[in-house]
């Protein structure tokens, strides 16, 4: 339900529970529209600290400094699910929290959000929950396919999560996810994974972004490209079950829903992020409106901005196993490429694995602009052009 609420005008305070890439994104995008920012980070040489007016290093369950972030800032909001209610209520006391800990409280935990789309009537894939391995068993016999098994709360990228494809695996499987709850998915025909954002403003104006369609290799996101090539039946349909979801959960900010789409074309919710989302990233150069300028906007209570596709766009994720040896990726060759930019996150560690930044290449269609982003990244690896790191 809509609630009348006053905006945050430029020159306000925005407060961010989370200063990785996305809260520095988000920082650099309200910065541009004049607003103050602080954010709170577990890290001290997070990717947010040098874009903001002041970063608080501390413990995203340190309820003390999430009220220190929130005195003074006209609205909070967060970057990541890993931020404790505790805190959230915490900043609450201070300023408002958007998106809100009643919202949070269903999305960070996966048996619930499962059990919750259900009971709203939102389409998922067949699953149960497993609190044992014996129980992971048995739900691998029931379904007789191959199970995903997925921790209740934490991991990303793959993190948190098993495969198991034999009875006897499953009591490894449980003893290295290490919980005490998990959802277990069976596994699908899968003809192909897209996602699409929802923003909605306190006063209850919603703007649906154009679906993205997503690459993963080892269950870690490689590219994106939107609009994503999907009949227009299906990016229709995406864009309901958004917005449903968005006004059942009262959202205040951002929501990404992840689908799996079946050989048969059925359209099924995966996950909930209510957050900017990697898999959106091209919007700063495809859309009329960023995914970041709108997070803005929708917890400022500000008129939502246009989504509209300006041009096909793809990003591609640099994980930090290009920086091996020392040396920097050969960024002036990807440069080179009409209609490709370089966007690093400022991280000062490159580990494998890790996101240190993204490609962005535009085309005429969404293969070209995908076909791009191949070359960019391919050239990145190309060695003569590079300088060692100090």
């Amino acid at each position: 339900m809509a609630r009348k609420t006053s905006p945050v005008l430029p020159g306000g305070t925005l407060a961010i529970l989370g200063g990785g890439q996305l809260g520095r994104m988000m920082s650099m995008a309200a910065r541009t529209l004049g607003y103050h920012v602080r954010a709170l980070d577990p890290d001290p040489s997070c990717a947010a600290r040098f874009v903001v007016d002041h970063c608080i290093t501390a413990s995203f369950e340190d309820e003390d400094a999430a009220r220190e972030l929130a005195r003074g800032a006209d609205v909070v909001t967060l970057e990541i699910e890993k931020v404790s209610l505790a805190s959230m209520r915490a900043a609450g006391e201070f300023a408002p929290v958007r998106p809100g800990p009643a919202l949070l409280a269903i999305v960070q935990d996966r048996v619930k959000q499962k059990q919750w789309l259900v009971r709203h009537g939102f389409p998922v894939g067949p699953f149960s929950i497993a609190r044992s391995a014996k129980d992971v068993a048995r739900a691998l016999r029931e379904s007789r396919k191959p199970v995903f098994v997925k921790a209740s709360h934490g991991g990303y990228d793959g993190r948190g999560q098993a495969f198991v494809a034999a009875p006897d695996m499953a009591a490894a499987a449980w003893a290295d996810l290490s919980c005490k709850a998990a959802v277990v998915e069976h596994a699908l025909d899968l003809k192909q994974e897209v996602s699409i954002l929802v923003a909605r403003r306190p006063s209850g104006q919603t703007a649906v972004f154009p679906p993205s369609q997503n690459h993963h290799e080892d269950r870690i996101l490689v590219y994106s490209v939107m609009p994503a090539p999907i009949p227009k039946r299906l990016a229709k349909q995406a864009e309901e079950i958004a917005r449903g979801l968005a006004e059942a959960l009262s959202l205040e900010g951002l929501l990404v829903v992840e689908f799996f789409v079946t050989r048969d074309g059925e359209l099924l919710v995966n996950e909930l992020a209510p957050r900017p989302h990697n898999t959106f990233h091209g919007t700063e150069v495809g859309c009329v409106t960023s995914q970041f300028e709108q997070a803005v906007r929708a917890i400022c209570d500000l008129p939502l901005g246009s989504t509209e596709s300006t041009r096909p766009v793809a990003i591609y994720n640099l994980l930090g196993d290009l920086w091996a040896g020392g040396e920097a990726p050969a960024f002036d060759r990807a440069l080179a490429l009409p209609g490709v930019r370089v966007h690093l996150y400022g991280k000062r560690e490159a580990r494998p694995g890790r996101k240190m930044g993204h490609l962005t290449a535009l085309g005429k269609t969404p293969a070209a602009a995908i076909d791009l982003a191949m070359r960019a990244k391919k050239a990145l690896e190309v060695s003569g052009s590079r300088v060692r790191r100090t």
